[in-house]
């Protein structure tokens, strides 16, 4: 009964329980093992954040975060664990499609797929700097012994010591080379940040048992675009180290979409009635399809959503509400009794169309929606996005039922969803 309770609430046990706001601040931290964490909920699903955003509120009042020092043992502390994940305007490089029949480029949805996709592709190798590199590592395994220090999260220019003792990491891909060896964190969305301990764990233990440079890599996927972060520790021993050294972009969408299409798309289509869900708040249609992706790969629940995107809480909701709106997901109950959510017949049939048919689906889908089909009528006649108030116009025209505020605040994202349409349709 104890792993139904929300990973929330469940901190907030065990902050009352072992008193470690005012132990981590008298003693520097506090460290917890997994069989205590474990009497509230599965460890596993209690010490691993991707972004600083989701972590527990408990944490983020105190600026506290959590790493692990051994195979059953965490340490809590104010650790400065994460870096922002800028993406470049870089125009993405084309790569070929090996067409082979066991790796469907219109399925990559899971970060197996996106790695075995960019390995054969040929990615890997330009990342590399060489055609000859070999796939050798994937996987958990034991960290290994040392030591490192990290910045603290309150004080500027104060670093703290930690002591790792062989604990388990995993690493998504290892790539060597005759000049080096990649370690690479993968992930099949547009991550915005990085947890450091993915590439600095890896590239620790992988220090100690080869001579060659290791090479820390951070793939994502999104929207059919492979983005390569390429890092480098500047000191070994050092945590925050860690220094871009480049960004690259490829692509094997073949097809552009013009502009020209998506108008004459819109000229044609019917408009429906308003859906039944409530009007989306979700102003990034990126991370819209970056969730259809994640659930191509399978239905989840809620706080698994929440886990494998990335999301706080709140925008989980947000983003789940916007996909059911266009009918892209449905819900249910799993054989355990929770709710899930899961990827509608439609849906499914359009995320294993090509690029460019499955991007023109969605925009069909979008474009159908009454609001979001007069707005984009008005910026083609106005020649730029209709600004906050004339969206909130066309909102207030169109009996939404909902009131003054939550149309200001959700006009954004009839903003945000058109801007997505236009910078994806190539100016001819």
């Amino acid at each position: 009964m104890a792993d139904k309770m929300n990973i929330n609430r469940a901190w907030e046990t065990l902050f009352a329980r072992y008193d470690i706001v005012e132990r981590a601040a008298r003693e520097g931290s506090f460290r917890i093992s997994s069989s205590e964490i474990n009497t509230v909920k599965e460890a596993r699903l209690m010490a691993k954040f991707d972004r600083s955003s989701q972590l527990p509120e408990i944490f983020k009042a105190n600026k506290l975060s959590i790493l692990p020092i051994s195979r059953g043992e965490y340490i809590i502390g104010s650790f400065a664990t994460h870096t922002r994940v800028i993406y470049p305007g870089t125009k993405p490089t084309p790569v070929v499609d090996p067409r082979l029949e066991t790796l469907d480029s219109s399925n990559l949805y899971s970060e197996a797929s996106a790695l075995l996709f960019a390995y054969n592709s040929g990615i890997i190798q330009n990342i590399m700097n060489t055609s000859k590199v070999a796939f050798t590592v994937f996987g958990r395994m034991s960290s290994g012994s040392f030591d490192y220090t990290i910045e603290d999260s309150h004080a500027l220019g104060i670093s703290k010591n930690i002591s790792v003792q062989n604990a388990q990491i995993e690493i998504d891909a290892g790539y060597e080379s005759a000049e080096a060896f990649c370690v690479c964190e993968a992930k099949n969305i547009a991550a915005d940040e990085l947890l450091i301990r993915q590439l600095y764990y890896p590239y620790r233990l992988w220090a100690t048992k080869i001579s060659k440079p290791i090479v820390p890599l951070f793939l994502t996927f999104s929207n059919d675009i492979f983005h390569a972060f390429i890092y480098s520790f500047e000191d070994v021993t050092n945590y925050n180290s860690i220094k871009l050294m480049e960004h690259r972009a490829y692509t094997f969408a073949d097809e552009d979409i013009s502009l020209a299409e998506v108008i004459e798309l819109w000229k044609n289509i019917k408009t429906l009635e308003e859906p039944q869900a409530p009007f989306p708040q979700a102003d990034s249609f990126e991370r819209i399809f970056d969730l259809l992706s994640v659930l191509a790969d399978g239905a989840l629940t809620r706080d698994e959503i929440t886990l494998k995107y990335a999301f706080v809480d709140r925008q989980t909701n947000y983003y789940i509400a916007a996909c059911e709106y266009l009918g892209f997901v449905g819900r249910g109950n799993n054989t355990e009794g929770e709710r899930e959510f899961f990827l509608t017949p439609e849906a499914k049939r359009i995320m294993m169309l090509r690029y460019k048919q499955k991007h023109m689906e969605v925009i069909k889908k979008v474009l159908e929606c009454p609001v979001f089909n007069r707005a984009f009528g008005m910026a083609l006649n106005g020649g730029e996005l209709p600004d906050k108030s004339m969206v909130c116009q066309i909102m207030r025209e169109s009996n939404l039922s909902i009131n003054e505020t939550t149309i200001d605040r959700r006009s954004s994202t009839v903003r945000g969803w058109l801007d997505w349409i236009f910078r994806i349709s190539a100016a001819e």
